[in-house]
This record gives structure tokens, C-alpha cells and sequence, in this order.
């Protein structure tokens, strides 16, 4: 297959739900062995490097049990879905009772032929890794008691809801640190020697079946963020952090496998220097969506190999719908930023048709919705336009915009523009709900004595405008509420 694209454009897809709703439409039961040609030549259409396929390995029979004796858990469930039915529990996704893709979703078997179908495509795989915990019936947790942050008869009775007994053995479960102990889930020692080498190994046999990995939580593996959690329990700190032996091992033996870190409390930059190549970019969507436009603007002033290998999104399994999140023209602007930023962008099946009901990754089924269609046309205008190589591999700058002689308001807009070869974009949109204007500079000395043609590859719109007076005092632009302009600039 092709190498990765600098910023790479992937597709989270939940798998359980999305192979249930093939199976309704198909009126037959459909797993990852049997997804028809269609479906697969869909996916190539959306112009996508790669495709996350949630939630494929094997879910746990005991963390579907521990799930349903939860009375807070099961009233979120039948508040999502008011029919709800016991086999629509089909265990959480992220409670993995083994690394090997369920029988339900087709098997390895399944997995492979999907992955393969992809690959015709140009499509790279990509997978989960859970790395702070797994499932209480995981094999680990009878053959290797010594891989897990370990307890005493005392914390079973003082802390019944963060230890449990395995066996012999009692075990913490897994937690956040700012958090309480997750009830399914057992802790896994991100100290242990011999953890490290069983993990190397499980990741390099996850990464026999595809192209990459989204690791969980990552930073809770952090020397000082697992130390901090676990104290003397975790034992003796190592030299060296988890990560960084990990991703060096594994790129050694896989080159071109990619890294995704799920990383918050301000670790991206860490997680990065351990071997990452993308790290959430949760600062940007908490901006975006509370709508600070000067908020974002410095986010942006990062430097650029910190924003390389950020991954932008404005949803995915664990954030709330973004048609539920924003407003209708919000959430198309929140959509142009995003997707013409660098970094890797990543959207999630449902996004385009307006899908507002966030599911528990516990459930195999969502409540039907109503395609919102002129979302879905402007999802797929947007697509369509970003989908060209000056936005996978090319240069990307932000643009000056000041303040015009009118007083116009201009500190709501973001501009940036993309160029590689002859190939150059203009990015211009305000994000905001009032009327803005400014003047807006590109320092380009090659277009000094020039005429650029804007086109608005959007609407069609169609401007010509003087270079030396871009490179001067700027070009007037003003821009409606909830607005954009996505240039293509010719000389």
C-alpha cells in the first residue's frame, strides 16, 4: 500500500452498530466477512486515507454482566434507546476479553477480508489498543497475576469499589486518577518488566492485522502520570517510559505502523517525543465548540511540528454528536477549520448525516434518525474539495487579518492558506455570530505586480484582486455570520 499522507483524513466507524444497520438494510445478517462491494466502494468515495474500525476485538462476558447490574449504566442505555432489549448490551468495546476480532464481527477471518478490501481501495486500517486495563476475564488475569497493580484482603473491605478478587488474587481495577475505579476492568502495571514484553508482543500481533493503532488513554501510561496514580503499589519506576520502548519496537518491526494517542492534560507534546505520531487535539474542539474565536487563533500559534501531529476532529465515540453540540452553521464552519487544518483530521460515521445521539460503545445498536440532507451536501461538497494532495502533504500558514477603516469587527475571522507545487488555497471564515470585516495580507513576494483569481470553490464565486495590494495594505473581506470563503488562488 501507499505510504501515509502527511495528514492523514480518517474514518471512525463503530463497528458493532454499523454491522447491525448493514444487516437491516440487507435483511440478512452481515459481519466483516460478508460487507458488500458497495458499502466498501462508498468508503473509497469520501476520499479517506484510513478507517478505524472501533470496538472489533473480543467484548467480555463478565463486563456485560457487571454493565447490566449497573442501574446507572442501564438507565442511560434505555434513555438512548427507548426499545431497549438485553442483547443490545453486547459488552463495553473497551473491556477487551482478548485481542482477537470478535466471532460476532466476523472473526479474524472477517477482520482480514475487510482489511483487504480496504487496501484495494487505498485504505489503511486502522484498530484499537487498550493499554491501562483489560477485561476481569481476560486471560492475563488467571495466568499472570504479577502484570496487574495488585491489592490486599484490607482494600477489598476498605475500598470494595476499586479492588477486586480474582481467584487468589485481588486485583485494583482500572481507573483515571481524577476519577473512580472503572467497575469491568482490571489494572494493568505499566512498571512491569514482564507486562512490557506480553504488551510489545500483543501489539505486534494487532499490528499483523492492520496499519495502526488508537491507543486509549494513553498519557495514564506516562512514567510520572502512572507513579503519581499508583504510588508504591506500581513498584519501582523504570528508566524508560512505556511509550517510547514501545513505539520504537514496534515501528522497528512494522516501519510505517502509525501511533494515535487519546491524550488530554496538556501531554501531547510528551506523548509525541515517545514515538506518537498523532495525539488528540481536544484544546481545539472544546474551543470550537464554545465558539472563542481568539481562543482558537492562539491555539494555532503552536509551533508546527507540535501541530503536525495533532489529530482534529469535532466529534468521535467518546464526545457528544456535533449536530447535537453545535448549531446548524456552527457546526459547518467548526467542520471547514478542522478539516483544513494541519494534522490529521478524523470524522465519525453519522457526522455527515447529522446523527445527534451519542451511543454508549456498550450497545450494538443506535435509535434511527432522520438524515439531516443538506448536511450531508455540505459534508460532501467539503470532501470532495479537500480531498486533493495540497491538503494531505502540502504547506499550511495562517494569514494576517486587521482592522478596516469601517471599525468592522475582525477578530472573529481565521485565515490560513494550503500551497504545494502551483497549487495555493485561501481559508477565510468567520467563526462567529455577528457580521465581521477586516483586511486581510498574504506575504508572498511572488505575487507582487500579479492579479490572483479567487475562486469560492463552495459557491462558485469568482474574485480577481490585485497582488501588490494583498502584499500591502490587504484585500477588504467580509463575511457574513457562520461564514466562509475557501479560495482556490490562481495567478
Amino acid at each position: 500500500m501507499n505510504q501515509w499522507p502527511k495528514y492523514p483524513v480518517i474514518y471512525e466507524i463503530n463497528t458493532f452498530v454499523w454491522l447491525y444497520e448493514l444487516s437491516e438494510k440487507y435483511k440478512t445478517t452481515i459481519t466483516l466477512a460478508s460487507v458488500p462491494v458497495s458499502e466498501w466502494d462508498y468508503l473509497e468515495s469520501l476520499g479517506i486515507n484510513a478507517v478505524w474500525f472501533m470496538g472489533v476485538w473480543e467484548r467480555s462476558p463478565a463486563g456485560i454482566k457487571i454493565a447490566s447490574a449497573n442501574n446507572g449504566l442501564m438507565s442511560e442505555f434505555r434513555a438512548v434507546l427507548p426499545d431497549f432489549q438485553d442483547k443490545d448490551l453486547i459488552g463495553s468495546a473497551y473491556c477487551v476479553k482478548n485481542y482477537v476480532a470478535d466471532t460476532k464481527a466476523g472473526g479474524s477471518a472477517g477482520l482480514a477480508f475487510a482489511r483487504e478490501m480496504l487496501a484495494r481501495r487505498g485504505i489503511k486500517l486502522i484498530l484499537d489498543f487498550v493499554p491501562n486495563h483489560v477485561a476481569p476475564d481476560h486471560p492475563w488475569a488467571s495466568a499472570h497475576p504479577e502484570y496487574f497493580i495488585r491489592g490486599a484482603e484490607e482494600d477489598i473491605k476498605n475500598a470494595p469499589s476499586s479492588f477486586i478478587q480474582i481467584g487468589e488474587n485481588i486485583i485494583a481495577l482500572g481507573r483515571d486518577p481524577y476519577f473512580p475505579a472503572w467497575p469491568d476492568v482490571l489494572q494493568l502495571n505499566a512498571f512491569d518488566a514482564v507486562l512490557r514484553n506480553a504488551v510489545l508482543d500483543t501489539v505486534s500481533e494487532i499490528a499483523t492485522q492492520c496499519d495502526g493503532i488508537r491507543c486509549d488513554m494513553a498519557m495514564l501510561m506516562l512514567n510520572n502520570i502512572f507513579e503519581n496514580t499508583w504510588g508504591a503499589r506500581a513498584g519501582q519506576k523504570p528508566a524508560e517510559d512505556y511509550w517510547a520502548s514501545l513505539t520504537h519496537a514496534i515501528k522497528n518491526k512494522f516501519p510505517g505502523f502509525l501511533f494515535i494517542a487519546e491524550a488530554y492534560w496538556d501531554l501531547e507534546w510528551e506523548l509525541q517525543q515517545q514515538g506518537f505520531d498523532f495525539c488528540y487535539d481536544k484544546k481545539l474542539y472544546d474551543r470550537m465548540e464554545h465558539g472563542n474565536t481568539e481562543d482558537i487563533r492562539l491555539h494555532l500559534l503552536a509551533d508546527m511540528p507540535y501541530q503536525d501531529k495533532l489529530i482534529r476532529f469535532i466529534e468521535n465515540h467518546d464526545e457528544p454528536r456535533a449536530a447535537s453540540s453545535f448549531s446548524f452553521e456552527e457546526e459547518k464552519m467548526a467542520a471547514v477549520v478542522f478539516s483544513t487544518l494541519p494534522g490529521a483530521r478524523l470524522f465519525y460515521e453519522g457526522q455527515f448525516e447529522g446523527c445527534k445521539t451519542r451511543v454508549p460503545v456498550f450497545l450494538g445498536r443506535r435509535p434511527k434518525e432522520m438524515t439531516n440532507k443538506e448536511l450531508a451536501v455540505f459534508y460532501q461538497n467539503l470532501l470532495a474539495q479537500t480531498d486533493k494532495d495540497v491538503f494531505r502533504n502540502g504547506s499550511w500558514q495562517s494569514c494576517e487579518i486587521c482592522g478596516c477603516t469601517d471599525g468592522g469587527i475582525h477578530r472573529n475571522m481565521l485565515s490560513w492558506t494550503w500551497r504545494k507545487d502551483s497549487v495555493s488555497y485561501l481559508i477565510v471564515i468567520n467563526y462567529s455570530d455577528s457580521e465581521s470585516k477586516g483586511m486581510l495580507k498574504l506575504h508572498w513576494k511572488e505575487i507582487d505586480g500579479k492579479t490572483l483569481r479567487l475562486t469560492d470553490v463552495l459557491n462558485g464565486e469568482k474574485y480577481n484582486r490585485s497582488g501588490n495590494e494583498m502584499i500591502g495594505n490587504g484585500i477588504y473581506v467580509a463575511l457574513k455570520p457562520w461564514s466562509c470563503h475557501f479560495f482556490k488562488m490562481e495567478i
